[in-house]
């Protein structure tokens, strides 16, 4: 996507340059001929204008990248504009007198030279005017810092000029030093992030926003503590993904989440072969109020299918999704179900009277401390809940079926993780089956219910100490919309049987995010080990001992086939 962003910003200035020093060529050409040039002579001139916004272009790329068409005038631009204007007139003028090439007198390079200065500084000057005027100094808005001189702060800055009224940008800051004599609509760089405190003094700043798409959670806890102390509000623009998968635009800067702490992974959307999957198709989310299910919701109905059903035993969390999806709470689509999966005759005549294509199955009971405590109700939801779908699926012919599994699966301790690996088992013993019927497992996803980073702002926020189990737990992440999407993948390159277990990247240290968030807010919190719980491990895995891992199509992605369990062993 950067490419692309480059090479749209390339081309259109080398358009602009060829506009600009034709233009010239012609002036020079009717000054050279008396104003009358013989129609011989068009296509020549035409030529030395291409010749020369090429060359104009070309040197620019190589020597002045500092030169931006919406840059004020000052002494460096002068300087180097008239620096690559004189070189690219030597250069034709070699051309004429050498090859030949342009057929017109040696007078008019140099006269196109001389033009294409004029016109280049009247250029500076009319937009230097432009900025002046109210679209460039909108009186609306706070003072705005961006952090990040690149091609998303370029863009962003472009957006709050053009469409906020929130957000007034004066500037940016840019640890890389080759751009700081780089000016974006006449705002200039300040310098690096050392200069944070000293701009903010100046400028009255009331607003940072980090405008670069893969930074470090260290560089985010560490303006967080700064801004906090400085009084200015730390914002940062949607992640690529979300840019992407929820059609959100630049201009969309939120606070500091949760995802951002933990440090933003580089999952890239490739939505074309899902979108074929399924469009027109029939789909059954099970779960579908929950953090997981309505992930999924979100992101298949986008690409028309025939018909969504959103199934839940909870009515509140079906209410929130339908004003999620379509900004209702009238109950009117009559896609949304209450149902409970323990139900066998009502899960059966759902599927009868719906026939699926595909079903989802994100619907299970999942907080490992709870289960503990009531092992049956585990079973009951995880394990017969998951039995009675399959048997409906298999009785109504539903082609796909995806099982939502857990990291916890892989070498089970607890409830939670022995049901799941028997649900993973139970799909396994379907391998002979027609359709296809996976399950996909991966740990934790940030922002779901029950997020302990979300425990952790309560406690900070109210001056509790952050209470963890043991200093060197670590847990596997991911952001639901991440997840989600390589769930979608899943159901592509995934066959009859299989658990496919996503790349969750590498295990994170609870203890140290929470003394990130504690350094964040600028508090003397405490941090309190309680010890490990029943069913808890120190550090969880993804994959079990004795299963075999195989690489698949896709990279985030590998498969394995747990031991099968066939109907009546269950």
């Amino acid at each position: 996507m950067k490419l692309v962003r480059y090479l749209s910003l390339f081309c259109k200035r080398l358009l602009i340059s060829i506009l600009i020093w034709f233009f010239a060529a012609v002036l020079a050409a009717l000054l050279r001929y008396d104003g009358i040039v013989v129609s011989e002579k068009y296509f020549e001139v035409l030529i030395a204008g291409v010749v020369s916004g090429v060359i104009w272009n070309i040197f620019n790329l190589f020597f002045t990248s500092q030169v931006k068409y919406q840059g004020r005038i000052d002494t460096d631009e002068v300087i180097l504009l008239t620096f690559t204007i004189s070189a690219t007139t030597l250069v034709m003028l070699s051309l004429r007198i050498i090859v030949g090439i342009p057929s017109l007198p040696r007078s008019v390079p140099i006269l196109s030279g001389l033009i294409a200065l004029v016109l280049q500084f009247s250029i500076r000057l009319l937009q230097n005017q432009l900025q002046k005027s109210d679209i460039f100094n909108r009186s609306k808005g706070d003072p705005t810092l961006i952090y990040g001189a690149g091609i998303l702060g370029y863009h962003l800055s472009e957006q709050m000029l053009l469409k906020s009224d929130v957000y007034k940008p004066i500037g940016f800051l840019d640890d890389d030093t080759k751009k700081h004599k780089i000016k974006s609509f006449g705002l200039k760089i300040f310098g690096g992030l050392d200069k944070l405190e000293e701009v903010v003094q100046t400028q009255k700043v009331k607003y940072l926003v980090v405008a670069i798409s893969q930074v470090s959670s260290e560089i985010l806890i560490d303006l967080e503590y700064r801004c906090q102390k400085l009084q200015v509000s730390l914002k940062i623009i949607p992640d690529p993904f979300k840019l992407l998968m929820k059609n959100q635009e630049l201009l969309n800067i939120t606070n500091i989440s949760e995802e951002d702490l933990l440090g933003r992974r580089s999952v890239r959307p490739d939505e074309s072969e899902i979108s074929k999957f399924l469009q027109g198709k029939k789909i059954l989310i099970t779960g579908a109020g929950g953090s997981i299910g309505s992930e999924i919701a979100r992101q298949v109905i986008r690409f028309s299918p025939q018909n969504v059903y959103f199934l839940d035993r909870n009515e509140t969390a079906l209410l929130q999704l339908e004003l999620d999806l379509f900004g209702t709470g009238l109950f009117t689509n009559p896609g949304f179900i209450l149902a409970d999966i323990r139900d066998h005759s009502t899960i059966d005549l759902i599927i009868k009277n719906i026939k699926p294509d595909i079903i989802f199955h994100s619907a299970a009971l999942k907080h490992l401390i709870m289960l503990e405590r009531y092992p049956d109700e585990a079973y009951k939801t995880n394990v017969l809940g998951t039995k009675n779908l399959l048997e409906s699926s298999l009785k109504n012919n539903v082609t796909c079926f995806v099982n939502i599994s857990t990291d916890k699966a892989a070498d089970p301790t607890s409830q939670l993780g022995k049901t799941k690996l028997l649900t993973e088992r139970m799909i396994a013993g379907l391998s002979d089956m027609g359709g296809k019927y996976i399950s996909v497992r991966f740990g934790n996803v940030v922002g779901s219910n029950g997020s302990f980073l979300s425990t952790f702002r309560y406690q900070i926020s109210n001056d509790q100490p952050i209470l963890i189990t043991h200093p060197d737990i670590t847990r596997y992440f991911m952001t639901i919309g991440e997840a989600v999407h390589l769930v979608l993948q899943s159901l592509l390159v995934g066959k009859n049987g299989q658990t496919l277990i996503l790349d969750m990247g590498e295990p994170v240290s609870i203890n140290q995010v929470a003394l990130r968030m504690i350094k964040a807010s600028g508090k003397k919190i405490a941090i309190k080990y309680s010890g490990l719980r029943a069913g808890e491990k120190l550090h969880e895995q993804l994959i079990g001992g004795a299963e075999k891992i195989e690489k698949g199509p896709h990279k985030d992605i590998v498969h394995t086939r747990v031991i099968p369990l066939k109907d009546g062993e269950i």
